[in-house]
């Protein structure tokens, strides 16, 4: 790193120092690159620990390591997300990866020798940019604001436990995974409504078997098949993981249509029907936040146009960690190591041009040069 009129100068930067941020960091500490991973939080691991007490991963253990270091825990266990913050901390330290906290990327913009990044009064330059983790900004429906201010009301990236909640009934909206584990929760103290389209649920199971992990791993976003579990997830919504349908009954979970307005300060469903409440969690997920990209590389939609996370329009920019960046797989902890290890791949080569070294640039090279390298210094994944 090198430092001129207050500017640091690295080769690469990754934004973000999530799973998908410190995955990109193994990938790139192999190459030996000059980079350092910018996060906004006090302490890696934090966009876990933020999260509700009893939550536990959907996937087990043996799906949820990062490159060069399994999940300390037998396959067929479901971690925490407290053990998975922790799991993410002791990946950082063992690998020694640069990652510097408390710095939020408010602004990156072209510039001469590639891009200029602006986290609070520290300015940088990179060649390269990694962007990780765009989907942390909660999407809430726009008529909550109108709820009467007596009703409480979190998003679930802000709900704990029962007792954040206040006394009386209590709704929940969005009935996947997050929305269904929270009321089952809430029921075992309270009233709970359960609001929101009923996605089916994933054969009980699944996610042990071998044969599914193999086959999400392959079906991707180049391919037919592929863009229609795409298509299909993004209208019918994901189903249930590690949960059935009846789990929700038997809880007293009481299901509910949608909600589709307020109506006198309280919230009205699509059948018509009022509830008198006092708690909503607002279980309706995360919208996409690319506002500190000052480039023309997004579509209608404001979904950044890429291949592979791979940007076109803007060479030395790349993303890991999209919902179906590629797989299926890419949406889970255990599936971002082969976005990133693709990523660092054409990073690598793209430098190699720039330097005039054909043979460095070889489809490949990186790959199998990381291979080897792993083979004899790091413990493998899997």
């Amino acid at each position: 790193m090198t430092t001129s009129d207050s500017v640091q100068r690295f080769d690469t930067i990754v934004v973000g120092g999530g799973q998908a941020g410190l995955a990109a960091g193994y990938y790139l500490a192999e190459q030996r690159r000059n980079f350092v991973i910018l996060d906004a939080a006090d302490r890696v691991g934090d966009a876990w620990r933020g999260r509700w007490d009893s939550l536990q991963l959907f996937t087990p253990a043996r799906y949820d390591g990062l490159p060069g270091m399994p999940f300390p825990a037998p396959g067929g266990y479901y971690p925490t997300k407290d053990e998975m913050a922790g799991y993410l901390e002791a990946y950082a330290g063992k690998f020694g990866l640069p990652v510097r906290l408390g710095r939020r990327v408010e602004a990156l913009v072209r510039c001469e020798g590639g891009y200029l990044l602006v986290a609070g009064q520290e300015r940088y330059v990179a060649e390269n940019v990694v962007a990780t983790g765009p989907y942390h900004t909660p999407r809430n429906p726009p008529f909550a604001r109108r709820l009467d201010p007596s009703i409480f009301q979190v998003h679930s990236s802000r709900y704990r436990n029962p007792e954040q909640m206040p006394e009386g009934d209590a709704l929940v909206v969005g009935a996947g995974n997050s929305g269904a584990e929270i009321s089952m929760e809430l029921a075992a103290t309270r009233r709970t409504y359960l609001s929101g389209r009923d996605t089916g649920s994933a054969p009980a199971g699944l996610l042990r078997s071998r044969l599914f992990w193999w086959l999400i791993e392959r079906v991707t976003a180049d391919t037919r098949l592929g863009r229609r579990g795409e298509e299909f997830d993004r209208e019918r919504g994901t189903p249930l993981i590690g949960l059935k349908p009846s789990d929700i009954t038997r809880a007293d979970v009481e299901r509910v249509p949608r909600v589709e307005g307020v109506v006198d300060g309280e919230p009205i469903l699509a059948d018509g029907r009022v509830l008198e409440v006092t708690g909503v969690v607002w279980a309706t997920g995360f919208k996409p936040d690319f506002g500190w990209i000052g480039l023309p590389i997004f579509d209608e939609e404001g979904y950044p146009v890429h291949h592979r996370g791979v940007v076109a329009d803007a060479p030395g920019l790349y993303f890991v960690g999209l919902p179906f960046q590629h797989t299926f797989a890419s949406a889970v902890v255990g599936g971002v190591g082969k976005d990133a290890r693709y990523v660092a791949g054409h990073l690598a080569g793209r430098a190699a041009k720039r330097r005039h070294e054909p043979s460095a640039a070889q489809p490949g090279y990186w790959r199998r040069r990381a291979s080897s390298s792993r083979a004899t210094s790091l413990e493998e994944s899997r």
